[in-house]
């Protein structure tokens, strides 16, 4: 039995976790019946949309006897929950659409084969916007565990606001305690924003380091599979174990070894340059925000690192070129969702193509529909060289941008959004008000950077704060090093929700 009461298992890191089920004080089957039972016990968050108990339990089982054996892998026995947009075998898979309501894969995706080989034990899959298309999580179509319709995820924090999105489940389940480590994607910063609304860690890595095979694809060029978790190191461990070349399942894989994360946490970061872009602290930065990432930059200050001005010119062009580059992309993956191979099917159609337009009207969302209509747009003839063409050129510009900013710094920093999370609903039918606030997060995600956002402090309301810290190709050692150090200085990345 364990030793540990149960009642603190959910505090613990996942290194300290991991210490805890190697020296037996708990077992890998009480861990994951301790956060399986929090997740129904916090479930009017909605964070999960599927759970299977028998599956998490045979997982948890088999990690017990590796343990017992001495064969056990690096997370043996951590207990981990996937965002809904990556595919796996024992629990259904649908991208929180009607479209693959009820879908379950034949196959998991690579980042979930490669966390189970590292000895993970899955929980369930979680909640996210629609084929991740969103800031907010509010345009999920699939019922939460315990509820009969689609429901908002809602932030620990303050159950009025959004969780950010798309991977809003993800960062809801990792702030209330729900599970200790869980996978999210980023496509234009659908793993940091979420971060920074909830309180906790979150990185993207270099585009390719990930394997997006079995990953839902929304935006190819864009999509990036990346942890979050309560801390920097915690990230660190479960980066290790997802990156690595996929050559054979993902052309977009790159041949970069994967590399342990974690070796370098407690390098100095004395005399680390940071480039402060003059463009990410403009008139449109709440004072709240504002202020949080100052005093974050001055504990790096203290701890030896240098701030440096720094230009991102193209800032501002971000969004245009994004809700040009991302629905296009959209609008050509999601031509296989027409009922005839999988998901949806409409009941009642006169013909192939009456079957293929009530298909896609009655299974797609609004916003879905939106950006499969703009990105179509944008690709009809006539209309790819004014629009596509010249997105595409904007965007090696943006990523020249950043290049040039690095011959002065080593990392960039400022913040993950332009305010703390704004209320469910607040928004109501004004798309263009979630995309304003990726402004911050699309630059790093166009050029393919890695990215994380880190706990930095409280705003208006009480809500979390995130840093964005951003880095060069292949620099996510060096990130998840300066946020390392920086939450050995503050206390922000361990603070919970009241009632949590």
């Amino acid at each position: 039995m364990s030793n540990t009461p149960s009642s603190e298992l959910h505090d613990l890191g996942i290194a300290q976790l991991t210490s805890a089920l190697r020296s037996k004080q708990v077992s890998a089957v009480e861990a994951a019946q301790h956060f399986l039972a929090r997740a129904r016990q916090h479930q009017n968050l909605g964070a999960y949309v599927a759970m299977n108990e028998d599956a998490t339990l045979a997982q948890a089982r088999a990690q017990d006897a590796a343990l017992a054996a001495g064969t056990a892998a690096p997370l043996a026995g951590v207990p981990i929950a996937h965002k809904d947009i990556f595919v796996t075998r024992d629990f259904p898979s649908t991208a929180g659409s009607k479209m693959l309501a009820g879908y379950q894969s034949p196959f998991d995706a690579t980042v979930v084969t490669r966390l189970a080989e590292a000895g993970c034990v899955t929980l369930g899959k979680l909640n996210c916007d629609e084929f991740a298309m969103g800031s907010a999580n509010e345009n999920s179509a699939v019922a939460p565990v315990g509820c009969d319709a689609p429901a908002p995820v809602r932030n620990p924090w303050d159950t009025s606001r959004i969780p950010g999105g798309s991977s809003g489940g993800s960062a809801v389940a990792v702030s209330a305690r729900l599970a200790p480590a869980v996978t999210g994607t980023d496509t234009g910063g659908s793993i940091r924003q979420p971060a920074s609304f909830c309180g906790v860690t979150g990185i993207k890595p270099t585009y390719g380091r990930a394997s997006r095979y079995g990953m839902i694809a929304f935006a190819s060029s864009l999509d990036q599979a990346g942890p979050m978790a309560r801390s920097a190191e915690d990230c660190a461990l479960l980066l290790s174990a997802m990156c690595g070349p996929d050559p054979d399942r993902d052309s977009t894989s790159l041949d970069v070894p994967a590399e342990d994360f974690s070796a370098k946490l407690n390098d100095s970061i004395d005399g680390l340059r940071i480039g402060i872009p003059a463009e990410f602290f403009g008139d449109g930065l709440a004072g709240d925000v504002r202020a949080a990432v100052d005093a974050a930059l001055k504990e790096y200050e203290k701890l030896g690192a240098k701030l440096v001005p720094i230009s991102l010119p193209r800032t501002e062009l971000s969004i245009p070129v994004y809700y040009i580059i991302a629905p296009a992309e959209a609008s050509s993956n999601l031509s296989r969702f027409d009922g005839v191979k999988f998901g949806h099917r409409a009941k009642d159609y006169a013909d192939l193509v009456d079957m293929y337009k009530k298909t896609r009207a009655e299974g797609f969302g609004d916003e879905v529909k939106r950006r499969i209509m703009i990105g179509t747009y944008v690709l009809s003839h006539g209309y790819y060289d004014a629009y596509y063409l010249q997105a595409q050129k904007i965007r090696r510009m943006i990523a020249d941008d950043f290049q040039n900013a690095f011959k002065d710094c080593d990392l960039i920093a400022g913040p993950v959004a332009p305010s703390v999370a704004w209320k469910l609903g607040e928004h109501g039918n004004d798309p263009l008000a979630d995309y304003l606030a990726d402004i911050f997060t699309l630059p790093a995600s166009l050029a393919g950077l890695p990215g994380m956002s880190v706990p930095a402090g409280f705003g208006a309301g009480g809500m979390p704060v995130g840093l964005q810290l951003i880095g060069n190709y292949f620099q996510e050692g060096r990130l998840l090093n300066a946020a390392h150090r920086l939450q050995q200085a503050t206390d922000f990345h361990l603070r919970a929700p009241e009632g949590i």
